[in-house]
């Protein structure tokens, strides 16, 4: 009888494939969490789970430091020039436009943030590890001229390997140039507020970078002149865990304080109210 027999049915063993694509995930290179690499964008590359801070474009320190709708670029016009014919630096000049747009390794322009009219300039370690030469140099010299001349505060964010080998001389003559316009500033009371993301080393360290008049820094950064092979070689010491981190240089006094990337925008606005003389944001008349 057929209801004490079982029938064997065929079974279909067709699954649906997901097709998810092998950049939809990203692992926190600190505590190792994985999750979609959307949610690390929407926290601006902040790890939800032990804050660590990774790398995140000049357009989105724009973003995340700005008014909405309130960044102009200046000085777009300028290029680099292989004026020592440095071999193949014409191609790697173009790979760099390529990858990173045209404005070299620093975006400069005004904006305002909270409300405050500023002068604002953020490095692109994407064109070539933010490499400092004479673009990089005449735009932050001409920014910082217009802040003497406008009465506006300069804010630079810097993330570089250092000067720009395939420049030679002129890229550390940048060194003097810019650090002789901060001092301009610093004469006549324009604030100058200098943060100093992951890496900041080499030339930039060296001149503008550790000149602010107040100088921030996010968690973890990487500061310092030289890598930690050629300190130890120089001299002949071993060196101590983490002493170029953001930390470790707050704790040895060359930095104000470190900043989480959140709170970057409401903290220098904070300090540059402070330092102008203002009333805090909100505060009644």
């Amino acid at each position: 009888m057929a209801w004490f027999r079982k029938e064997k049915k065929q079974r279909s063993s067709v699954r649906e494939r997901l097709d998810i694509p092998a950049d939809a995930w990203e692992k926190c290179p600190n505590c190792g969490t994985v999750d979609l690499a959307d949610k690390f964008a929407k926290n601006r590359q902040v790890c939800i789970k032990c804050g660590h801070h990774g790398k995140i474009s000049a357009a989105t320190y724009l973003e995340l430091l700005c008014d909405a709708d309130s960044f102009h670029e200046l000085y777009v016009d300028l290029r680099s020039l292989d004026v020592i014919s440095f071999e193949g630096y014409n191609e790697r000049l173009e790979r760099a436009q390529a990858k990173a747009g045209p404005s070299d390794a620093i975006v400069t322009g005004h904006a305002t943030m909270n409300g405050l009219a500023v002068n604002l300039g953020v490095m692109n370690f994407a064109f070539m590890g933010g490499s400092m030469g004479s673009v990089v140099g005449e735009k932050i010299a001409r920014l910082a001229k217009r802040s003497l001349e406008k009465k506006v505060p300069l804010i630079i964010v810097s993330c570089s390997g250092g000067a720009r080998m395939q420049e030679g001389v002129l890229s550390l003559m940048q060194l003097a140039k810019t650090s002789v316009v901060i001092a301009q500033l610093k004469a006549h009371g324009i604030p100058f507020i200098s943060v100093l993301t992951n890496p900041t080393t080499g030339g930039v360290t060296a001149s503008y970078g550790m000149q602010g008049d107040i100088n921030i820094a996010e968690p973890g950064a990487v500061i310092g002149f030289a890598g930690p092979r050629v300190i130890k070689q120089t001299i002949g010491q071993d060196l101590p865990d983490g002493f170029q981190t953001a930390e470790f240089v707050l704790e040895h006094g060359m930095l104000d304080t470190v900043v989480e990337r959140h709170e970057l925008k409401d903290t220098i606005a904070r300090l540059l109210r402070m330092m102008l003389g203002r009333e805090p944001a909100g505060s009644p008349n």
